[in-house]
Formats: structure tokens, C-alpha cells, sequence
């Protein structure tokens, strides 16, 4: 079992979303062209019951960041644009009634919330008592498999300043965004400790995967 970042896309200037995340710009403004190179690839159509999209690298690392998860954790921000209280709690997510999770989700928040059950096997929980509180019901729940930090970037700096993470796949995109929240801010003396496993490119992203070194 691992705590892992995968999938994760970074603008060339650090920033894992752009500024003024709403309804309209779920990734913050100019936030989805971080995404291209994975929504061009044969992974992705294949999640939306597509056929076609584009194999090699940038393929090769979308189809290995979803394999053998058991369990994601992700922030407020990347479930919902809603702050605050949850109001009447009909937000269920980004995703639609089939999240392409299909498992435990445990989503981090200062206000508590009844799990929301979708389709697929998909359920969100909202958790209300840190970071480690979260992870300890992630492992459980992922049994033999690895847990996910899926985001955004305030979350994973958590677990990096905890010094949770066992391995990171972050994927610099060839795009510049000038605002939102970078990924490497905040970290005081962490991360330490990781070294690159892997260097790869395509014509669409920058591929790096990092690793906590054992000791």
C-alpha cells in the first residue's frame, strides 16, 4: 500500500489551478488547458465509453495513475465551488451521477455532512477531524490497494508538510497561468526526501515521478 499523487498537472509557472474557481471554471480560469494532454488520451475516452484517443506516453501515465487505487482523499475546493455551510446539500460533485472513482472518497471540510452515495460505487464522505483522521480511514478502507491525494494543490501541500506521500506523478503542462494556487507553496522545510524515478515527455506534457527515498 501507498500514498500516492498521480495524474496531477502543474502550469509551467507551478500552478495547479488557475484564479477565480466557480461554477463556469471548476479549475480556475484557463484551469482546464492543464488537462489536455489527458483528455486527448485513450484512458480518457475510455472513462467516458468513448473509443479512439491518442496511446504512448501520455497515455501510459493516465492508465498507470488509476490503476490499483482503493480509496481517494481530496479537498473541499476540488468536490465543489460551494464555501461555507452546505446549505440544502444538493451538491453532489463535478462529476455527474456515475463519479469515475468507484470507491471511498473522503473528502476534507470544516462542515460536517451525511456520506452522499452515487452510482458506481462511488461514496463521499466529509471529513471533519485533519488530514491523518482522513488517511487512517483511507488505508482502511483501500485495504491492500494504494490511496489516492487527488487534490488539489492546499491538500497535497497538507500531506506533504506531514510527510504522508510516498510518491508524486506530476505532469508539467506547456501552459502559463499567472495566478491561482501553486503547488509548492507553503511547504516550509518539506518536501525532503524524494528523489526522481522517472523523466518523460511527449509533445503535450512534461511527466515526473518522485518517490520518497526509504531511511
Amino acid at each position: 500500500m501507498a500514498v500516492r499523487v498521480s495524474n496531477f498537472s502543474v502550469s509551467l509557472d507551478g500552478y495547479g489551478a488557475g484564479p477565480k474557481q466557480d461554477l463556469d471554471d471548476p479549475l480556475g480560469v484557463d484551469g482546464e488547458r492543464l488537462h489536455d494532454w489527458f483528455v486527448a488520451t485513450r484512458t480518457f475516452k475510455q472513462m467516458l465509453g468513448e473509443e479512439g484517443g491518442t496511446e504512448g506516453i501520455d497515455d501510459r501515465f493516465a492508465a498507470a495513475g488509476r490503476q490499483g487505487i482503493g480509496a481517494t482523499i481530496m479537498g473541499r475546493n476540488m468536490f465543489g465551488p460551494i464555501r461555507g455551510d452546505w446549505g440544502d446539500e444538493n451538491w453532489t460533485g463535478w462529476w455527474g451521477e456515475d463519479p469515475p472513482y468507484h470507491h471511498d472518497v473522503f473528502v476534507l471540510t470544516h462542515h460536517s455532512r451525511e456520506p452522499v452515495n452515487m452510482a458506481g460505487d462511488t461514496t463521499f464522505y466529509f471529513v471533519t477531524d485533519g488530514i491523518e483522521n482522513a488517511l487512517e480511514r483511507a488505508i482502511q478502507s483501500a485495504g491492500d490497494l494504494d490511496v489516492l491525494i487527488g487534490g488539489g494543490a492546499s491538500t497535497i501541500q497538507q500531506y506533504l508538510r506531514a510527510g504522508l506521500i510516498d510518491e508524486l506523478h506530476i505532469a508539467f503542462a506547456p501552459v502559463l497561468l499567472g495566478d491561482g494556487e501553486r503547488l509548492f507553496d507553503n511547504l516550509g522545510d518539506q518536501p525532503v526526501g524524494y528523489q526522481c524515478t522517472e523523466l518523460a515527455a511527449s509533445d503535450a506534457a512534461l511527466h515526473v515521478r518522485l518517490a520518497k527515498v526509504a531511511g
